[in-house]
């Protein structure tokens, strides 16, 4: 009799669209996203201006704070915000319903992050935390800034276990069927972030005591390579994130199909499996560690571009089977047949093109040889524009052009698709200006992570100027693609007419060969997913703990 209720449950939710409690959930946590990304646009823009040598902060506020502040806000809290919100709703529809307890959970979630967040800002504006983003000792922040960050960690391990709660009581009510894919989804996004959140936790944990001046000193080197256990990690589960949008949604906006759902369950596993030691390639012109290791290190970093690899495969198989349907011919023909007009396509289609170069300077940037050349320089922060700034900020821009209307009732309008188009351009415009100049200014050898200077008018220095007015150009048409998108967000949840939007998920193909098993059994991978962790950095982790130098007094250099 239970199973006959659920299973009307889920029916009846599918149909009408949405629940309404699950929808108030995820909306605010999109609502605060979004206030989120205006004020870190707003603190890039000063940033930017400020490189550029066109605005004189005040003494008040630095232009480390700023870097401090854009850094946190954007990188971790308005992803994180955008990821369990759209999980809920993408857990809600697919699974009848969020249980009333993980609905509980989504909520504590939240305010952890707001708390969390609050902490944060609050420190860094006091001028008690300008430590930047990777909060690298011996730089010593608050400690209430470290007691934030695990407000913010326990906030996305609480929404991660009510995904996998929810998932396995689906699981338990339908046995013998796999996950939803947009589910399955979640939960690789979820294990993938907790397994990397592990180094950062036990880093923050000894940071705290540090901070409070309970110990005297850290061990730099461990703090370094325990925080980008996590810190490339987090990046690879915002891009995953993007991809369960391209491999669920996108077919279905350009009427096609999906086109393997085993390749697109093996594209999740693999991400779980490989990512967290890729994140080694960060230290690469660290000391401490021998040649060898920062070789199998490299070889494992590289290893993530195999399912990125897959997924292009994946979605070039979709687009050119859709346009071959509708009459396409030639090699090219079905480019013709894509619908460029709609932005619930553009925006995806624009963040899966710029993942090309961007991956493309992520394999330079964990090369030896290469990432000597670019390392600490502007480059890498013309790279994460492309990977965090386009490919996932653009595809989650795309996600709510559908998932907001459909979680209000209301229903895109041609006016606010043109200008979602419009918006799409400013920003696709505006990152070429300003990663592209920081791409080219970095290899002339321009440094990240510092205001504005000429080095005493040093001719190096002065030649940078040019590229540096267009990375301020490119800031100021971004903070306008800002704008528009804060704009449109808040127009789709209150005031677009009422309406009935589908939630976006691509059927498979009539003839689609049979998802393995194999793709379902999920401690297996966990298992092999420590195995391979355990593999990169258990010899770092134990000859730095047991070999370890002499540990740092903090310092402040502001």
């Amino acid at each position: 009799m239970e199973a006959i209720k659920n299973t009307f449950i889920e029916k009846t939710n599918k149909s009408l669209g949405v629940n309404t409690e699950d929808s108030r959930l995820s909306l605010t946590y999109f609502s605060l996203a979004f206030i989120v990304l205006f004020i870190g646009g707003t603190l890039g823009l000063l940033q930017g201006l400020n490189r550029a040598g066109l605005l004189e902060l005040p003494a008040w506020l630095n232009y480390y704070q700023i870097l401090t502040a854009h850094g946190v806000l954007l990188v971790l809290v308005f992803t994180t915000l955008f990821m369990i919100g759209y999980f809920y709703a993408a857990l809600s529809h697919n699974l009848g319903g969020l249980l009333p307890k993980v609905r509980k959970m989504g909520w504590v979630s939240f305010g952890l992050l707001v708390s969390g967040t609050v902490f944060v800002v609050t420190t860094i504006v006091m001028g008690e935390a300008s430590v930047m983003y990777t909060f690298y000792p011996p730089m010593q922040a608050s400690p209430w800034f470290y007691i934030g960050l695990v407000f913010l960690v326990a906030g996305i391990w609480v929404a991660g276990i009510g995904v996998f709660m929810n998932a396995a009581n689906w699981k338990k009510r339908n046995r013998g069927q796999h996950l939803p894919l947009l589910t399955y989804f979640a939960v690789g996004a979820f294990v993938l972030t907790l397994l990397g959140s592990l180094g950062v936790t036990a880093e923050v944990l000894m940071l705290i005591p540090w901070a409070f001046g309970w110990t005297e000193t850290i061990n730099v080197m461990l703090s370094r390579t325990l925080f980008w256990s996590f810190g490339h990690t987090i990046v690879n589960v915002w891009y995953l994130i993007a991809v369960s949008a391209w491999y669920v949604t996108v077919p279905k906006i350009i009427g096609g199909r999906l086109f393997s759902d085993t390749l697109a369950r093996l594209v999740v596993i693999l991400s779980v499996v490989l990512n967290v030691p890729g994140g080694f390639h960060h230290q690469i012109v660290d000391p401490g560690f021998t040649e060898g290791l920062k070789f199998m290190h490299v070889f494992m970093s590289l290893s993530i571009s195999l399912p990125s690899l897959m997924t292009a495969f994946f979605m070039f198989a979709v687009f050119e089977r859709t346009g071959r349907k509708k009459g396409a011919k030639g090699l090219l023909g079905w480019v013709k047949k894509l619908p460029w007009k709609d932005v619930r396509f553009l925006a995806p289609m624009i963040a899966m093109i710029a993942f090309i170069p961007a991956g493309a300077g992520g394999i330079a940037q964990t090369n030896n040889q290469l990432n000597q050349v670019v390392h600490n320089s502007l480059w890498v922060v013309g790279h994460f524009h492309l990977t965090v700034g386009t490919t996932v900020a653009v595809t989650f821009f795309g996600v709510m052009y559908w998932l907001i209307p459909y979680l209000t009732k209301r229903e895109l309008t041609p006016k606010m698709n043109r200008l979602g188009i419009i918006q799409t351009i400013v920003w696709t415009v505006g990152m070429l200006f300003m990663s592209g100049s920081m791409h080219w200014v970095g290899v002339l050898g321009s440094p990240r992570r510092t205001s504005y200077t000429t080095y005493g008018d040093n001719a190096t220095a002065l030649g940078w100027d040019p590229y540096l007015f267009f990375l301020a150009i490119g800031g100021s048409l971004l903070f306008l693609g800002v704008i528009l998108m804060v704009y449109i967000v808040f127009n789709l949840m209150f005031f677009a007419p009422k309406g009935n939007t589908e939630f976006t998920i691509a059927e498979p193909e009539d003839n689609a060969s049979v998802t393995p098993k194999w793709t379902e059994r999920w401690g297996l991978w966990v298992i092999v997913a420590i195995a391979v962790i355990s593999m990169g950095y258990v010899i770092p982790l134990v000859d730095l703990i047991l070999n370890a130098p002499p540990g740092s007094p903090p310092f402040r250099t502001w």
